[in-house]
């Protein structure tokens, strides 16, 4: 069943969203854009005269109550997105009465859905090495199965939005989905422009292919790196994961970031890319800095010769060049992770340089498709979001893809 094909008129629908947006030391939402990308499915569901009830999670509760992750701190900005008043259920668990009691085009959020261990359906309180541990994660995930019941009871049809959480097999995202017959579920229009977005990247690949992968550590994404081997052209590698890098190939790093134990792993990367014709681009220059800050002064070194006392914090001219060379040309475009520590004003010339040059790109015909939580951010705070062509809300669930990895929260409801 699709979206399109489905009437909610006089139906309950609950919707998985991915509400989990930034908040401010106030409680207040510094980047409302998950917000934004769910309102075309949540309003399709008014609009055909159903009422709403919204999921979501925020942060990382690990099973127990704490307001600093409430969900009603952002229930009047849903209600200004929507246009319309939203109801509060206090305890997503129960809130059978407030369901029932919804009229046609009424709109209830539930709080958080991790404030029960049951969403993630795992032990709490116990280690993994505990002989005792087996039995209990046996019986967590029959109370999983209970929780994503009774969310299941509140609705005729579940609509999972939330690609940011898709590749959990957690209560609301892939259990819940059971308990709905094959008519009834279905996946919102987000989770289909992201579905057919990664399958732009896989699928109908458009050459040259050029992947940026950024974040401070190597380790964290090793696997859609070897993906990606196969796949592109064109492989840019920068932030922290440079200096591992260089450290490997003999050079001084001072102070910056690095994963020791990494360093043949980095080595195998450069042979591998080596081997498959792949052109492996790597930072060579750095803007060091004397300290983690701002205010922090700089110099231009090479990343193979940093100064004691001193971290390379973001890309430097002659490396900013060789990214930029490396994208203008692309026809197919992967951005995933800032270039240098963009939250810091004086360190965002890297990450700009890169955004800048997908935008030239795509204004040139190529896919471009920016992911990950803090890519988004680096073209939210340049303003350049509209100027791509396709800029997804799933940070963990868009790598998984790119991997290869069949998603549970995708194939709970299209059965692959």
């Amino acid at each position: 069943m699709t979206l399109d094909n489905y009437n909610f008129a006089g139906k309950k629908a609950i919707v998985r969203v991915d509400f989990n947006v930034p908040l401010d030391e106030n409680g207040k939402i510094t980047d409302d854009t998950r917000i934004r990308g769910a309102l075309p499915t949540l309003k399709k569901i008014l609009e055909d005269g159903g009422s709403l009830i919204i999921m979501s999670h925020m942060g990382k509760p690990k099973g127990k109550i704490n307001p600093k992750f409430s969900l009603a701190q952002i229930k009047d900005d849903v209600a200004k997105a929507l246009g319309r008043d939203v109801k509060f259920a206090d305890d997503c668990a129960n809130a059978g009465e407030a369901a029932a009691n919804l009229k046609p085009g009424e709109v209830l959020l539930l709080e958080n859905l991790r404030f029960y261990p049951e969403e993630e359906g795992k032990p709490v309180g116990i280690d993994k090495e505990d002989p005792a541990y087996d039995a209990a994660k046996k019986e967590m995930k029959e109370r999983q199965k209970e929780f994503a019941k009774k969310l299941a009871s509140y609705a005729d049809a579940y609509v999972n939005d939330a690609f940011g959480t898709a590749h959990r097999k957690h209560a609301s995202t892939a259990v819940i989905a059971d308990y709905f017959d094959t008519d009834n579920k279905m996946l919102g229009y987000l989770m289909e422009k992201e579905v057919k977005a990664v399958d732009n990247i896989l699928s109908d690949i458009k050459r040259p292919f050029t992947a940026i992968m950024g974040g401070s550590k190597v380790s964290t994404k090793i696997g859609i790196i070897e993906n990606l081997m196969d796949k592109v052209d064109n492989l840019i590698l920068c932030g922290g994961m440079t200096y591992t890098f260089a450290k490997a190939m003999g050079g001084k790093i001072g102070n910056s970031i690095c994963e020791d134990d990494k360093l043949d792993l980095a080595l195998d990367i450069m042979k591998k890319a080596k081997e498959k014709g792949v052109n492996l681009v790597l930072g060579s220059d750095c803007v060091a800095a004397d300290a983690f800050s701002n205010d922090a002064h700089t110099q231009i070194v090479s990343c193979m010769d940093i100064p004691d006392g001193w971290e390379g914090l973001d890309a430097g001219p002659e490396t900013q060049k060789a990214f930029a060379d490396a994208i203008k040309g692309a026809k197919t475009i992967l951005w995933n992770g800032p270039a240098g520590v963009f939250e810091f004003d004086n360190f965002t010339a890297g990450s700009r340089a890169i955004a800048e040059a997908i935008v030239e790109a795509t204004n040139n015909g190529a896919f471009s498709l920016v992911g990950g939580g803090d890519s988004v951010a680096c073209v939210n705070k340049f303003g350049l979001a509209d100027e791509v062509s396709y800029v997804s809300t799933g940070g963990g669930a868009l790598l998984e893809a790119i991997e290869g990895k069949i998603l549970p929260g995708i194939a709970a409801i299209k059965g692959k």
